[in-house]
């Protein structure tokens, strides 16, 4: 960065501290403030002096995003500093790399210094609203399977061999109206079950709600990700919120880098070998591995694809990483296209949605009733 002087900034949840220097690392002034408003303003005072400032908050994806947005807010020049960058520059730093938050601030500032790509914050918008709602969803599905797994338990004690793995709050009503309980460690089973089914129903519910939004929200967004087989709308939401804006990716092996479908090279001397990432967003690499799946299942150019790899010797898992690194390419590239950053279309790679129907998984009686006869759920429904 060019710029006269850097801030960093070490956000925790009631103070934040700053080490200001310049674009040599030479430290001007480091300061703790508390983080309310009041602190905040006194700040934002103390660096009114440098004019030519911009900050460098470590996790403003994380705990650092309060603080980072209400910077943008006031108008200030916001970096996010991922926080293993800024340990690295701490760790090889001159001393014993102590860890205080003053280091902490100094080690941010540096990172940012001597970082070319790092991601400008910018105010929340409706990526942020998708990833919130995609999130809720997900703890709505947490906590039903938690339910129904509570759920199976009782079952098994009440009835012969249980219940069917795919229990709907229905079908075990029907269950446990024609238990006949008679002794009280049967009848509290009983009362807990069905405390669980209405659990069950509640979230079917409130699940079948944030599906139907976020199914709105995607169509809303005009995006062009469900253009790709296997990518339905609620896999859109997740991909939309958690990348946000895609050009702080320079490239597509940036990118592949982030869903972790590149591989790590692990070579040394003559051998060349490369072993799986365990690393990056593993939500967005579990959508990879959905739409690979789904084109494989189907006549696509991904099984097409696929069957290469196996002639040429790979293994079953090899062929469907090779795949999935296509497909997160695949991605790249249509995120780029929302944001016209780059038109090109590869015309032979798989661009139709599939026809397999768009309402969600999870179907409580009110969503049934109020849609008719449902239609079959999607790939990236669960």
């Amino acid at each position: 960065m060019k710029l006269d002087v850097i801030i960093g900034l070490d956000p925790h949840k009631r103070s934040n501290t700053i080490a200001v220097m310049t674009n040599t690392e030479e430290l001007l002034d480091r300061q703790r403030f508390d983080n309310s408003d009041d602190g905040i303003a006194e700040m934002l005072e103390a660096v009114q002096k440098h004019s030519n400032r911009v900050w460098a908050v470590e996790g403003s994806n994380g705990i650092g995003n309060s603080i980072a947005q209400r910077l943008v807010t006031a108008g200030e020049v916001v970096f996010d500093v991922p926080a293993k960058l800024a340990t690295r520059i701490r760790v090889y730093s001159t001393g014993h790399g102590s860890k205080t938050d003053d280091t902490d601030a100094v080690a941010i500032g540096r990172a940012a210094i001597q970082s070319r790509h790092l991601r400008q914050v910018r105010p929340d918008g409706a990526s942020v609203a998708i990833r919130l709602l995609s999130d809720r969803r997900h703890e709505l599905v947490v906590a039903r399977t938690q339910s129904v797994t509570r759920l199976h338990r009782l079952l098994r004690e009440l009835i012969s061999g249980g219940a069917k793995r795919q229990l709907t709050a229905e079908h075990a009503s029907s269950l446990l109206s024609e238990l006949d309980a008679d002794d009280p460690a049967t009848l509290m089973r009983v009362e807990i079950a069905r405390e669980h089914v209405a659990d069950i129903e509640r979230l079917d519910l409130k699940i079948d709600e944030c599906s139907l939004r976020l199914i709105e929200d995607v169509k809303a967004s005009e995006t062009t990700l469900t253009r790709l087989f296997g990518i339905g709308p609620l896999n859109a939401a997740l991909i939309l919120g958690d990348v946000g804006d895609v050009s702080r990716f320079p490239t597509r092996n940036h990118f592949a880098s982030y869903t972790g479908t590149a591989p790590i090279a692990v070579s040394s001397g003559d051998r060349d070998r490369h072993r799986l990432s365990r690393s990056g967003n593993r939500r967005l690499n579990r959508v990879t591995h959905i739409a690979a799946i789904t084109q494989i299942r189907f006549d696509t150019p991904g099984r097409v694809y696929y069957r290469r790899k196996l002639a040429e010797g790979k293994s079953t898992r090899e062929a469907l990483r090779c795949l999935k690194r296509r497909i997160s390419d695949a991605i790249y590239q249509q995120l780029r296209v929302d944001q016209k950053l780059d038109q090109t279309q590869d015309q032979g790679w798989p661009r139709w949605p599939s026809q397999r129907g768009v309402l969600p998984h999870y179907k409580s009686p009110a969503t049934l009733r109020a849609n008719g006869k449902p239609k079959q759920a999607p790939a990236d429904a669960v």
